[in-house]
């Protein structure tokens, strides 16, 4: 009975007695070491699930055909489709130049300090850092991006396709190949499937957006392809169902699609474990189908609606490894 004697009358059990030596060798620091891992734990988790989210509902195409890439790659997928969301947003959210150059050069020096293992504390840039720490992806793409957005807020149209293609090249392929270092692939016909694929990429983003850029009376398709068939930016901004409006629409998207089969031309070289970097393909082919049928009506209704067979589309490409 000596033994069982219960504290709550105010005596120590001789088991008690056991124990204490051990109590006494718990140092506070190792249970501040032991908060500090889990808080760790629980800002990893926040911040991998914000770019999941941000990449959702920003960039819906991306977050499916990130899903579908290796374990490995997954998550520095995201994360760095996030930084692209970041950078896509800027010139639609401010109201002024000035602002939108303060936020690039935030990035430019978030991008500074990542790889000084100095990461901002902000979630995205974070799960930039881990990225950039597991992959060792080249900091050059990364401050490519950022300058050619910035030099985006200058909100005019392109002077020509040629300047949009070097825009989606610095942007969009500059993505691409990051992708690949996510994926452990080093192959030059691999850069050169991503270069065009970007450039691809760039061209349809442009031409699904003048909905959306026309309703803000603001037209930003090359200006030598609208010269050439007569089309103002007025046509465009009142939605004009002229002829003049679907060859210009025509004509940019057949270089789109010609950037698609330069791609494809390499695919015979390309290693099989890049294929999932290029996924995005099947929402490029589908868009350029679905105007192709309305006959290049690039205000077309079902252009603005998601295909709901997409996403089925996308695992049928990855699991066939091909682009």
């Amino acid at each position: 009975m000596a033994a069982g004697i219960s504290v709550k009358h105010g005596v120590l059990s001789s088991k008690t007695w056991q124990y204490l030596p051990l109590y006494r060798n718990i140092s506070p620091s190792s249970v501040c070491v032991h908060r500090a891992a889990s808080s760790a734990t629980t800002d990893a988790q926040h911040n991998d699930k914000f770019c999941l989210q941000l990449v959702r509902s920003r960039d819906y195409d991306g977050f499916v055909s990130s899903l579908l890439l290796p374990e490995e790659a997954r998550r520095s997928s995201l994360a760095l489709r996030a930084f692209n969301v970041e950078l896509a947003q800027v010139k639609d959210s401010v109201s002024q130049k000035t602002i939108g150059l303060m936020r690039m050069q935030f990035w430019k020096t978030a991008i500074e300090e990542i790889y000084r293992d100095e990461p901002p504390n902000q979630p995205v840039s974070h799960e930039l850092w881990r990225a950039v720490r597991k992959h060792y992806l080249t900091k050059r793409w990364l401050l490519r991006i950022i300058t050619e957005r910035e030099k985006d807020l200058d909100d005019r149209a392109y002077r020509n396709l040629q300047e949009l293609e070097t825009y989606s090249e610095n942007t969009q392929s500059s993505l691409l190949y990051l992708l690949l270092e996510c994926l452990g692939v080093k192959n030059v016909h691999a850069d050169h499937a991503a270069s065009h694929i970007g450039k691809a990429h760039g061209i349809v983003t442009c031409l699904r957006a003048t909905p959306y850029h026309c309703s803000r009376r603001k037209v930003y398709l090359p200006m030598d392809i609208c010269m050439l068939h007569g089309a103002s930016q007025e046509d465009f901004i009142r939605r004009s169902q002229e002829q003049s409006i679907r060859d210009v629409t025509y004509d940019i998207a057949s270089q789109a699609h010609v950037h698609l089969e330069h791609a494809r031309s390499f695919s015979h070289n390309v290693p099989a474990a890049a294929t999932a970097a290029f996924l995005q393909t099947v929402v490029l082919e589908d868009y350029l189908q679905r105007l192709r049928k309305v006959d290049f009506d690039v205000f077309h209704p079902s252009l603005q609606k998601r295909n709901p067979l997409l996403a089925i589309q996308l695992y049928l490409r990855s699991w066939k490894k091909t682009y």
